[in-house]
């Protein structure tokens, strides 16, 4: 295991990139105003579940060939935008009208939470983060590195979770109110579609950046 000092500065790094805005976050969000407060902790937990996959192929080695194969990491990065476009423009093509849109049911927890965990498994850019940050903080004389990568690795998703169900709560309260207007849940599930479409674009351009 990493020194106690160590761990303070990892889960302090970590804090800092969990608490800044990125596609999770997101996703979180427009799940929390489009479906309410339930679907946005669902959505948390789904992203959760992701990161965990992501800590599990780091220990296997498999972010590695990420880096190594450019062709592997762009047929991710391409699979993760078009299936993040596909989402956004189901909720466009949805009914626009107030009373079609207000009988709408929300979207069920499970495809909630198995979209959340694709959203974060289909970015490689998460499996490519982890390869350049965990690393940083093992400690070869500690034990095994796979060990302290899975360890870690449990430590900055839990906190992430924690900081995804804060913003889930925020962005559902913001919009309860909202939500009882059928008009403006015709406006709210355009947001969300207009949001998912937006992270898909953003992926498909970021590969070099």
């Amino acid at each position: 295991m990493p020194s106690g000092e160590a761990l303070a500065l990892f889960m302090a790094a970590a804090l800092a990139l969990n608490l800044t805005p990125g596609p999770d976050m997101m996703y979180v969000t427009a799940r929390s105003v489009s479906d309410g407060r339930r679907a946005g902790i669902v959505a948390a937990l789904g992203i959760g579940a992701g990161t965990l996959v992501h800590v599990a192929a780091l220990a296997l080695g498999l972010a590695v060939l990420l880096a190594a194969v450019p062709l592997a990491y762009d047929a991710l990065r391409i699979a993760g935008a078009v299936y993040l476009v596909a989402i956004g423009t189901q909720l466009l093509l949805r009914p626009r009208r107030a009373v079609a849109a207000a009988a709408l049911p929300p979207s069920s927890l499970s495809t909630v939470f198995a979209q959340a965990v694709l959203t974060n498994v289909l970015n490689p850019k998460v499996a490519l983060f982890f390869l350049a940050f965990l690393p940083q903080f093992v400690d070869p004389a500690a034990g095994p590195a796979a060990a302290q990568i899975v360890v870690l690795g449990l430590l900055f998703d839990i906190q992430g979770t924690v900081v995804n169900v804060a913003v889930a709560l925020v962005a559902s309260g913001t919009t309860r109110r909202l939500r009882a207007n059928a008009g403006a849940v015709s406006l709210l599930q355009r947001l969300t579609g207009a949001i998912f479409v937006a992270l898909g674009a953003r992926l498909a351009v970021a590969a070099n950046r």
